[in-house]
């Protein structure tokens, strides 16, 4: 596991938390119900429900391990004054003719359809310390894209 820390908001750890006692309360229960019942099936070596549910399981119990990692490493960011983009912000950009609104935030609540754009993502580090007025360019896979920065809240 990584030593950098998990920026995140308020809201953002309560997430994660709540996640973690769900996987460790109901949900690991659910799992190890479903694999006693997938033994009582008989033999084990063919049973596809027995392997499902183990698959499940160490799936559960992996992003436990995660959760905790992340829950332990976890830096609050409240949101930042206005004058420069930093995590919790929410950003107005221009790209050409359209605007685009996005709120930068740790990499654990990112959500690009949502516009809730990563501060580890290529925009999110772009964005980083700049200010209203101001504008970046990004390579991506279409060409090359500016934004102009039309609003920080």
């Amino acid at each position: 596991m990584s030593v950098n820390p998990v920026y995140i908001s308020p809201e953002g750890l309560q997430k994660l938390r709540a996640e973690l006692d769900y996987l460790n309360g109901i949900k690991k229960k659910e799992v190890a119900t479903r694999i006693e019942k997938a033994k009582e099936m008989g033999d084990l070596r063919e049973n596809a429900e027995y392997h499902d549910a183990k698959d499940e399981m160490s799936w559960v119990m992996g992003r436990i391990i995660t959760l905790n990692d992340q829950i332990a490493r976890a830096k609050i960011v409240e949101k930042t004054d206005s004058d420069s983009i930093g995590i919790g912000n929410q950003v107005k950009l221009r790209t050409g003719e359209k605007d685009k609104n996005i709120t930068i935030v740790g990499a654990t609540e990112a959500d690009p359809a949502q516009g809730l754009i990563s501060n580890e993502s290529p925009l999110g580090l772009a964005l980083i310390g700049k200010r209203v007025g101001e504008t970046i360019e990004l390579q991506a896979p279409v060409g090359l894209i500016t934004y102009s920065i039309l609003e920080i809240s």
